[in-house]
């Protein structure tokens, strides 16, 4: 953590008039420490309707927020759109919400500490993973390079993991290095429990060819996903692709925040299925979530 009394620029830390911070549009109150995430803005809505009472809701691009109760817990449900570099806002401003003082632009004496889960979809990757399969990231694998951009990632990553993976993948650098961001343990275990699958997840930097669709152009590396697919690490075997697992992961361990994503399978690569009508079944997982958290 940086010095306490540092002050952020206007340029920095961008407050918009009305006390709220830029993209989320969030003010500091409006905040719960549980979070629940969510890429879909109206998933926010589905998250919400199971709330007991709402207190504010708001909208601001593909970031949509409404903060309430559950039997008793105050949470917010924060969308955070598609992609990595998405949750780079989505969880640096939660972050300045929680630990800056809007008001004196520096950090507030003591750290507040958010739990965040992420509720997604995603792709499964191995025969155990069929559409519907509940899955827990242990560890997330970014493909998008977005924790390499800040100071004290190799602290918060699994660095033998990343060089094993590279080795297995044979790595061209062109890409970029990849990062394996580590969720934080005891909420792993209050979330998933006994009923989800535990494995390694890839966040991807794209939907299509970095997950390897190949639709009019080429892949570069046509066999990534048989290579993915027989990785293995400490028992464990990458079990999906999504978008945002990893930044998650890295940057809430960064900010010293506690951070899970649970994805249901809407896709099987490995079976070529798809479920188009997953989002009738992915309340059961926003369920549990919510009972757990």
């Amino acid at each position: 953590m940086e010095n306490k009394q540092k002050y952020f620029a206007p340029s920095e830390l961008i407050i918009n008039e009305d006390g709220s911070c830029f993209h989320l549009h969030l003010k500091p109150e409006q905040l719960a420490d549980r979070v629940i995430l969510v890429g879909d803005p109206a998933r926010v809505d589905t998250v919400a309707a199971h709330f007991d009472t709402r207190e504010c809701e708001v909208q601001s691009r593909e970031f949509h927020t409404i903060t309430g109760t559950y039997k008793g817990k105050r949470i917010t449900c924060q969308s955070h759109g598609i992609g990595c570099d998405n949750m780079d806002i989505a969880m640096t401003e939660l972050d300045t919400l929680a630990n800056i003082d809007y008001q004196s632009r520096t950090e507030r004496p003591e750290h507040r500490t958010l739990t965040c889960v992420r509720i997604g979809t995603c792709g499964g990757l191995q025969p155990y993973t069929p559409t519907g399969t509940f899955i827990a990231s242990v560890k997330s694998i970014g493909f998008d390079g977005l924790l390499n951009y800040y100071g004290g990632r190799n602290e918060v990553c699994d660095l033998q993991m990343e060089e094993a993976f590279k080795a297995h993948m044979q790595w061209n650098p062109i890409k970029g290095s990849p990062y394996v961001s580590i969720a934080d343990k005891q909420l792993l275990e209050q979330i998933a429990q006994n009923d989800m699958v535990r494995g390694y997840t890839i966040s991807c930097g794209g939907f299509y060819g970095p997950q390897g669709r190949i639709i009019r152009i080429p892949l570069a590396d046509p066999t990534q996903n048989e290579k993915v697919e027989s990785f293995e690490y400490d028992g464990l075997r990458v079990c999906n692709f999504e978008m945002e697992s990893s930044a998650l992961a890295g940057l809430a361990s960064l900010l010293g925040h506690r951070a899970m994503t649970c994805c249901m399978v809407i896709a099987n690569r490995y079976a070529q299925e798809m479920n188009t009508e997953y989002k009738n079944t992915i309340d059961t997982l926003i369920e549990k979530v919510l009972e757990r958290i």
